[in-house]
């Protein structure tokens, strides 16, 4: 006899015990790229596509020496700011994307990133992962960062079975208060990128397996997972 679907109410209750088991786990949560404000925020989001946080970061001093602010950016000279950003690839589409951003931060905001989800996502580039990546990490406004490691925990976790980013972020928020979507955010990218891989996760090393249902995708002897739990993010 099939089991019962999970209530409502459990699987709210559910949630919250995984969110908090995570956060245990994962006490120095949070975004993984380096930033000062803003400004920088916006773009290093932006640069992160398709490269890791890490090779960001190691062009973003360069990049703001160069280009502190919306203004400077928008003027840059296009062989320059693809000579900065060509380690991170696609340097041309990149910066492209980062003129036109610029561009449009100066003209519609007077150079400033607004703090408005609507306001951002009408930026050139932007998307509600962007928006949300700066809303609750430079203006400590709640938002749900849904990349792929927060989508696919969150369908392993059998919170949604949604596929779609947004109805995906719509369907999570609606299982925890909006005062936590933030570090909700950031204790599943952290645990998506060290723990629950797309392919081989390490079910045995898992702070939160009792209330997984996807137990067992993965190794679940302890000594076999250990070995796959990486101790960094996106190196």
């Amino acid at each position: 006899m099939p089991a019962a679907p999970e209530s409502r109410t459990n699987l709210v209750r559910r949630a919250r015990k995984i969110d908090r088991a995570l956060a245990a786990t994962y006490p120095d949560a949070r975004c993984e790229l380096d930033f000062d404000n803003p400004f920088e925020l916006l773009v290093v989001t932006v640069l992160s596509a398709q490269t890791t946080d890490k090779r960001v970061n190691a062009v973003r001093p360069t990049l703001f020496a160069a280009y502190p602010d919306a203004k400077a950016m928008a003027a840059a000279d296009r062989a320059t700011l693809e000579g900065i950003v060509g380690p991170l690839g696609f340097f041309r589409a990149k910066t492209e994307s980062l003129l036109k951003l610029s561009a449009a931060l100066v003209e519609r905001h007077g150079g400033d990133v607004p703090p408005r989800l609507e306001d951002l996502v009408a930026l050139p580039g932007v998307g509600r992962k962007t928006a949300n990546v700066v809303l609750g990490n430079a203006f400590g406004i709640p938002g749900i960062t849904v990349d792929t490691h927060f989508g696919r925990l969150a369908r392993r976790f059998a919170w949604t079975d949604e596929t779609d980013p947004v109805k995906v972020e719509h369907a999570v928020g609606a299982l925890f208060d909006k005062r936590d979507w933030t570090m909700l955010s950031h204790h599943l990218i952290w645990h998506g990128r060290r723990v629950c891989h797309s392919r081989n996760p390490a079910c045995g090393a898992c702070p939160v397996a009792q209330w997984c249902p996807a137990y067992g995708e993965g190794p679940t002897d302890p000594v076999a997972a250990a070995k796959l739990v990486k101790t960094e993010g996106r190196a």
